[in-house]
Order: C-alpha cells, then sequence, then structure tokens
C-alpha cells in the first residue's frame, strides 16, 4: 500500500486502485471483475483500523464493480450476436446460392475447356479498339484467332466452335486463351460454364461455385450469369 496526495493507493498483480478510481493496468490487458474484487478485498485487508474506509467510498467502488459486470456482459453478448450474424449471413448466402446450379456464369479464366460442342468465354475491355482472342494448344501452337472487332469499354462475349484456323475440328481438351486490344494490350478473359454445386469457403474465400471445366470460383468473381 502506499500514498498519494493524502490518498491509499493498493495494487495487486500490478493493477492498482486509488481511492475509488482504477489508476492503472498492466499494458495491452484488460480489467475484469475478479481483478476489481481482488484489488477491493486487497484494500479492506490493508486499509488503517483508525481511518477505515467511510460508506460513500464503499459505495462508488461496488457501483464500479456492477458497472464493470454489466460492461462485460455487454462486450460478451455483443460477440456472440456478431458471430451469430456471420454466420446466419454465411449460410443465407450459401442457400441463396444454390438457385445458381444449373445456370450458366462466366468466370475469370485463361482456358477454355472443348468436349465437341461450342464453348464461350468473355473479354474485359478496358478502351475501345479492336479486340482479338487468340486459342492456344497445350504445346502452345496458335490453334485459331477470333477477331471481335470494335468493342467498347466494359464485357464483350465470344464463342469458339471447336474448329482450327482451316476449318477443321480440334480433338477434345483444355485449351489457353488470350486477348488483346490494338495488340498489344493484353486483357483478362473469362470463360463460361455451367454451375455444379455451392460452398463456403471460409472467411477468406466466402461463398464459392463449383463451375464445370474451371472448378471453385469465389461468387464475387461471377461476371455474367445467363
Amino acid at each position: 500500500m502506499s500514498t498519494v496526495a493524502g490518498t491509499s493507493s493498493y495494487s495487486v498483480s500490478g493493477l492498482s486502485l486509488t481511492g475509488s478510481t482504477v489508476t492503472s493496468t498492466p499494458s495491452g490487458s484488460t480489467m475484469t471483475q475478479s481483478d476489481f474484487l481482488q484489488l477491493l478485498t486487497t484494500q479492506l485487508k490493508s486499509q488503517d483500523p483508525t481511518q477505515p474506509m467511510d460508506n460513500s467510498q464503499m459505495a462508488s467502488e461496488m457501483a464500479q464493480f456492477a458497472q464493470l459486470g454489466t460492461l462485460q456482459n455487454i462486450q460478451s453478448s455483443l460477440t456472440g450476436l456478431s458471430g451469430n450474424l456471420d454466420t446466419n449471413m454465411q449460410t443465407s448466402q450459401v442457400l441463396g446460392s444454390a438457385s445458381l446450379v444449373g445456370r450458366q456464369v462466366l468466370v475469370p479464366s485463361t482456358s477454355l475447356t472443348y468436349s465437341g460442342s461450342a464453348v464461350s468465354g468473355g473479354v474485359n475491355v478496358t478502351s475501345a479498339g479492336d479486340v482479338v482472342v487468340t486459342i492456344k494448344d497445350g504445346n502452345g501452337n496458335v490453334v485459331n484467332t477470333i477477331d471481335l472487332g470494335t468493342q467498347q469499354t466494359g464485357l464483350s462475349t465470344f464463342s469458339w466452335d471447336g474448329k482450327d484456323s482451316g476449318g477443321h475440328a480440334v480433338g477434345s481438351g483444355t485449351y489457353s486463351i488470350s486477348a488483346s486490344n490494338g495488340g498489344s494490350s493484353a486483357l483478362s478473359t473469362y470463360a463460361a460454364g455451367s454451375v455444379t454445386g455451392v460452398g463456403y469457403g471460409g472467411s477468406n474465400t466466402g461463398t464459392y461455385l463449383q463451375v464445370a471445366g474451371i472448378g471453385g470460383v469465389p461468387l464475387s468473381q461471377v461476371a455474367q450469369i445467363n
């Protein structure tokens, strides 16, 4: 126990109580009801018998104790509520996205999966101009190019019938795609696929769609739904 300007000060485990006010706590810690009660008990044990704590001081410290308990209960309730809201929002989003199963979506991709029928894709045009899509096989050989002509800023779509530049059908497989604007600027490409499932990939990924021929894609990355 020490005296500060005529007022008794008590310390327990780095916590201090001066008069009826907590004056310090250990760096980075949070005052709990147990800490406060321990301080109060130490104060009562250490007080001068000839100058015991008066009723007003005791009432003030008990009021602080009650207030601390109330604040901690509120904090606990808010934390629990926040967790429940997050869980409910996640569940709601996954359930809501379930309606996309069977729908065609356009998602970011640098490849197209061809299996005998025409496949679709898209290009994010950042500035108006002539847009050309280049399709290559697994060995990096150019199979075909699709000139989309002059496109305005925004998302432009295209379709590939699975034929090379000579009009011959190619074999089933995965082909890489790239797009350019004016022959120099690389543009982001997309591929269309059917949604086969929906899931939740944690706080970093969120709700994701399982897209045929592409794999798992975060819902936030879907550019178009058909």
